[in-house]
């Protein structure tokens, strides 16, 4: 008999993550070859690739439409896109940030594996929802550079 296949864990992906990963690269390059190689799948929706669509377009980034796309195009074929219900599920947490709201009704509604942050707001949560740093996942994963 075939063992099983090991799952994939399944991810949401604060804004401020992808954006270090999409935009800076260098620190991150190994989440980015990550969701490229199907090691971890991305988690999102409508909500948080609107807000991280508008982070993209800040003025302090100097990004043209062309490089957003080409940024974009690097991470949202490799997610599986999830749709919150109307209304949104109760949570088990609120971060103090209420832009962070939406990240753990997605982590919550998804089911998934774990939300990586490298934001205190959400990091202060790690008793009530399953939140990591990007470098946690790294050594969980086992992943190099």
């Amino acid at each position: 008999m075939v063992p099983p296949a090991p799952t994939r864990p399944r991810i949401v992906f604060d804004t401020n993550t992808v954006v270090s990963a999409l935009v800076f690269g260098r620190r991150l390059n190994w989440l980015r070859s990550a969701w490229a190689s199907g090691t971890v799948v991305p988690v999102v929706c409508r909500e948080t690739v609107d807000e991280l669509i508008r982070v993209l377009a800040y003025p302090k980034f100097r990004l043209g439409d062309a490089e957003r796309n080409a940024l974009l195009e690097g991470y949202l074929p490799f997610a599986e896109s999830v749709r919150l219900p109307d209304p949104p599920p109760a949570v088990p947490a609120i971060s103090r940030d209420r832009s962070d709201l939406a990240f753990i009704q997605l982590a919550t509604v998804a089911k998934a594996d774990l939300l990586i942050s490298g934001d205190a707001d959400l990091l202060v949560l790690r008793d009530v929802i399953t939140v990591a740093s990007a470098a946690e996942l790294r050594l969980r994963i086992g992943a190099s550079d």
